[in-house]
Parts: structure tokens; sequence; C-alpha cells
């Protein structure tokens, strides 16, 4: 038992010391006021994939409409054969529409549908890109701010992590958790460093500066994967780009996550891909989720002499390092004791994940099914 106590404890001070320090969560947007002016605003392409979004699409469109930038931009939503008036609501908003057709073997429907729209734009006018989603609303100086960093730093690549919505109880409780382990898979600091090999992205605000993203072939070579987002941050940032990703609270998700079952559902969507469909890898997932969280305070509560203190170590070394994440989303840092039943509970969507992919259901992406069986 000392030896479990052991454990644990050393993979806590790794996760604390050497992970790029990513639980501080303090890669962020806010130096956004102090960055400079372009000598010249490119013109900006927005894509937004959408599909049976009509209760958020025409918010978004309409906050993408009084974007203070002061170059030119155009808003075009590919939909994605939508039964509810996903695209009508999105024109009416004043946005360009693609109509999607059907989606070809090995493409992911997200992908397939922001294929359709890149194929839509003009050649040689936006030479920048943003992806972003239907239920992602930005704040009016959103693209200003994602230009002037990309412009400013040379970035390839520039993407914000939105803002999830955390206001049902389940989301208190699962949603910070969701952000944490995915900075603690991708380190932001690491994410930004070229010399680095991890490459992160959120989906919902990707900008890209199209010659390069098309240099790299564009979507083709990620076409059939699942964690888009991370896979075109890799491919771009993979020649020796420059790639930058960080927090914010300008951008924000719409999203709403009423229950857990909801939460299951979008992390069961992505997990078993993030293990390679590998089985391996899934026990591999199991072991050291158990190790890093959920034996600490079993320990702590439990074992005599020093395992129980190196237990105890052990959870509150990931108290510390969650409480950044909680007073990210305005939540006491006294939440951070629960993380081990948290944990307990992504484990149990992950295994959701790959029985999905084993019964032929993986990856659904608004209501069609992506997986490889």
């Amino acid at each position: 038992m000392i030896w479990l106590a052991a454990a644990a404890a050393i993979a806590w001070l790794v996760l604390l010391l050497g992970r790029g320090f990513f639980w501080r969560a303090d890669v962020t947007d806010e130096d956004a006021d102090t960055l400079p002016d372009p000598a010249e605003w490119p013109e900006v392409a927005i894509l937004i994939p959408a599909r049976n979004e009509a209760e958020t699409i025409g918010q978004v469109v309409a906050a993408l409409r009084v974007q203070d930038y002061p170059g030119r931009f155009t808003i075009t939503v590919v939909d994605d054969r939508s039964t509810d008036g996903t695209g009508e609501i999105a024109r009416a908003a004043g946005a360009n529409v693609v109509t999607g057709g059907t989606r070809p073997p090995g493409w992911s429907g997200k992908l397939n549908a922001l294929r359709q729209g890149l194929e839509a734009l003009a050649p040689g006018t936006h030479t920048h890109i943003l992806l972003t989603d239907a239920d992602i609303a930005h704040a009016p100086d959103s693209l200003r701010r994602l230009v002037q960093r990309a412009e400013a730093g040379s970035y390839a690549l520039v993407s914000l992590m939105a803002r999830l919505r955390c206001q049902s109880r389940a989301e208190r409780w699962l949603i910070p958790a969701f952000v944490f382990f995915f900075m603690m898979l991708y380190p932001f600091a690491w994410s930004n460093d070229p010399r680095a090999r991890t490459a992160a992205a959120a989906g919902g605000c990707v900008l890209l500066r199209r010659r390069d993203f098309e240099a790299v072939g564009g979507l083709a070579p990620i076409h059939d994967r699942i964690i888009d987002d991370c896979a075109l941050a890799g491919l771009v940032k993979g020649p020796g780009r420059a790639t930058w990703v960080g927090l914010t609270g300008r951008v924000v998700s719409l999203r709403a996550y009423p229950h857990m079952a909801d939460i299951r559902a979008m992390v069961a969507r992505t997990a078993y891909a993030q293990l390679l469909y590998n089985p391996v890898l899934l026990l591999g997932m199991v072991a050291a989720l158990a190790l890093v969280f959920l034996a600490p305070p079993l320990l702590a509560l439990l074992a005599p002499g020093w395992a129980g203190w190196l237990g105890a170590f052990a959870w509150a070394a990931m108290v510390v390092a969650y409480a950044p994440m909680l007073r990210f989303y305005g939540l006491s840092a006294w939440r951070g004791f629960a993380l081990p039943l948290v944990a307990a509970a992504y484990l149990l969507f992950t295994l959701d994940s790959a029985r999905a992919e084993w019964q032929g259901r993986g990856g659904l992406w608004k209501g069609e099914s992506l997986s490889r069986k």
C-alpha cells in the first residue's frame, strides 16, 4: 500500500511541476488589449458548420455581424442537411448560406461541412479563415483580437477555448473538470511553444492563416478525425509553424448541458477516439485515473501511517491544482475535494465511449454516427 501511495504522490508532483504548469489556467487572452494593430487588416472568411442548430444559429450570426473588425469579413453558414430551418434562420440573420450535400465515405460530418464551405470561398480573396461553431457567441471585439494576436505573433493558427456554460448543477460539477482534463492532456504552454510537439486547439474558435492551412493540404489529411481541432493544430504546427491556444471569456458557448446525461454524451463522442480506439490504452487510462484521482482520498481516509499521509498529500495537491480552474468558472475551491468523484464519472463516460464504438455507434455528430465500423 505504501508503494501505491508513493506512486500517487509522485504522480501529483509531476502534474504540478512537470506538465507546463497547466493547472494554473493562466494562458488566456487577458492581454488582448495590449496587442498592436497590424499594418493592414486582412480579409477574413468566417465559416460555421451547422446541423439542426435553429435554437442558437440566429444569435451566433447576429453576434458576428456586429464585430468591430476594421477589415473586411464574410460570414458563411454551411447548412448540413438540417431539418429544423437552420439555413433559413441563418440567412435571415444575414449570413451567406451554403446548402450541404451528402457526406462522402470516410469524412466526418463537421469536417465535410467545413470542406463545402471552403470550396465556396473565392480563391485568392480571404487571407484568414475563422472556423467557429453554431453554438458559439463572440464578443464584439473577438475577431479583431484574434487577428491582432495572429499578426503580432506570426501565428499560423490562433484558437480560443470558449467559456463553456456552467449554470446547471451538472455543469457546475462536471464542466470545469472537462477543461481541466483537456489542459492536462494538452498543456497550453507546451502547445504554444514552437519547439514542443504538443499541439492543441479548441474547435469552437480557430483562426487560420489561409496560405499555411492550404500548404498542409487543408482538411483532407484529417478528414476522418473525430477530435478534429487538435488534429488540425498538429497538422498546421507540424512543419514548424507557430500556433497559439488559450482560455477566454470573450467567446462563450451557448450549448446547455442541464443533466449529467448530456455531458456524458458530449464526452463519450470523442473519449475513445482520444485513446486511438486502443483497448490497451483504455486499460492504461483506467489504471492511471485510478492511481491519480481515485486512490488518494481512499488512502487518506483508510490507510494507516505513511500511506495515509502520502494519500492526503496527493489529495491536497489535487485540490490545489484544480482551484484555478474552479475560480475561472466562478466556483468555490472547496469543490476540488470532490474531484475524485468527478474523475470517476469521466472514467465511466470514457468506458461508455468505448462501448459505443464497439457497438458501431461511435462518434455521433448531430445524430450521425462516425464509427469506423
